[in-house]
């Protein structure tokens, strides 16, 4: 893991020229100061189709819009060189984005466009929000795990730094998604375990389990997304990076992600599996390899069951949107399953949860045996101090 570091660390993310597409575009910090309701008509954002058409569904949109009541916001630059600039935009009442008087958000600059469409909202400014979310979970995290509680959030910055610092950065230095992938997800894995867990042989196991399964999950993504023929460039965010870096592999970025999706759930059942023989061996020690295994296992097997059916529907919540639409469109299962946008969804979450359901057995067999062999090795020198004082005190009671 350190060569691949040293080997792969990036000089930081290349520079290039911002294409005004997408999220590669120049943002500012603004307010909006004031809202007018307005006539769509007036403001001529109506959109009416030049032939009149209002069969399809945007020419009857279009016709509602007209008659309905837009809004003229005034938005003002709060940020960069343009700070203190306003500009006006109108806000149709279908959209989704309604803006309202003191509302922060986020506009788009576009300096080749003419002055008085050079700037445009595009999002909400959730900054506020967001922190204060993040401010309650690191509290709830430190009031119940104390210690260990500030040890998972220093080891979750890391794991940040880490994507933020060496992942990405490689990855758009051209270097192999699925190498930095690898190396990066092990350092991940190597300082969070031992951070959150402490230098022990029950962490070590953990830890050999998490490497052995995410080989495993390696294979079967590199095998299975090359024989589905997925290319990993199936939405606007992709079509732009490859637009932008032709030279990274998509495929092998698709793998990359599946490797990274995959390890925070495998760090939860390789942990707790290692944990559980521990006890076990803790509660009966005179218990074998396996015994605790065949105990192990089953404590496993409700893991799996939950652990598989998390990660199927967390796969599922992302993808809604696109399964609604297919719905819609009443498409046959064969015919959603085919396409590239959902097959990307299935061999992600089977090869995860393949990988997952492949750590119990390999975690619960290494713990025992690695628990089994300590119990092993130190029995015998304390029934070797034990044996003498049962015959000192036999003496004693035949005198």
């Amino acid at each position: 893991m350190l060569v691949g570091l040293v080997v792969l660390w990036p000089g930081g993310a290349p520079a290039h020229e911002r294409t005004g597409v997408g999220f590669d575009r120049q943002t500012q910090d603004a307010t909006v100061t004031k809202v007018v309701e307005v006539s769509c008509k007036e403001a001529g954002a109506s959109g009416v189709p030049p032939t009149g058409d209002t069969s399809t569904a945007e020419g009857s949109s279009a016709v509602q819009q007209e008659n309905g009541t837009c809004k003229r916001a005034t938005i003002r630059v709060d940020s960069g060189d343009d700070k203190g600039r306003t500009f006006t935009e109108i806000v149709q009442p279908d959209q989704s984005r309604q803006l309202h008087e003191g509302q922060k958000v986020v506009v788009a600059y576009e300096p080749s466009a003419p002055k008085d469409l050079q700037y445009s909202v595009t999002d909400v400014n959730r900054r506020l929000p967001m922190a204060l979310l993040a401010g309650i979970f690191a509290v709830a995290v430190v009031v119940v795990g104390r210690l260990r509680g500030v040890m998972a959030l220093v080891a979750l910055a890391i794991s940040f730094m880490v994507l933020n610092f060496f992942i990405l950065p490689a990855i758009l230095q051209g270097s192999n998604p699925l190498v930095v992938a690898v190396v990066g997800s092990s350092a991940i894995m190597l300082i969070a375990l031992y951070l959150c867990h402490g230098l022990s042989a029950r962490t070590s196991v953990a830890v050999l389990g998490t490497l052995i399964s995410l080989l495993l999950i390696g294979i079967l993504g590199s095998v299975f997304i090359d024989w589905a023929a997925l290319t990993g460039n199936t939405d606007d965010n992709t079509g732009l990076i490859h637009g932008l870096y032709p030279t990274i592999d998509m495929s092998g970025l698709l793998l990359a992600g599946i490797i990274i999706g995959s390890l925070g759930v495998l760090d939860d059942v390789t942990v707790t599996q290692t944990s559980a023989v521990w006890e076990l061996h803790e509660a009966n020690p005179s218990m074998g390899w396996r015994g605790l295994y065949r105990a192990g296992i089953r404590i496993g097997r409700d893991h799996i069951a939950s652990v598989v059916n998390t990660l199927v529907l967390a796969y599922a919540g992302a993808a809604l949107p696109l399964l609604l639409l297919f719905s819609i469109a009443q498409s046959s299962v064969g015919t959603v399953a085919n396409s590239e946008l959902v097959a990307e969804e299935i061999v992600r979450t089977l090869v995860g949860s393949i990988g997952l359901v492949a750590s119990v057995p390999v975690t619960t067999a290494l713990a025992a045996l690695v628990v089994s062999a300590d119990r092993a090795g130190t029995e015998p020198a304390l029934e070797a101090s034990a044996v003498p004082a049962r015959a000192g005190r036999g003496r004693r009671r035949k005198r």
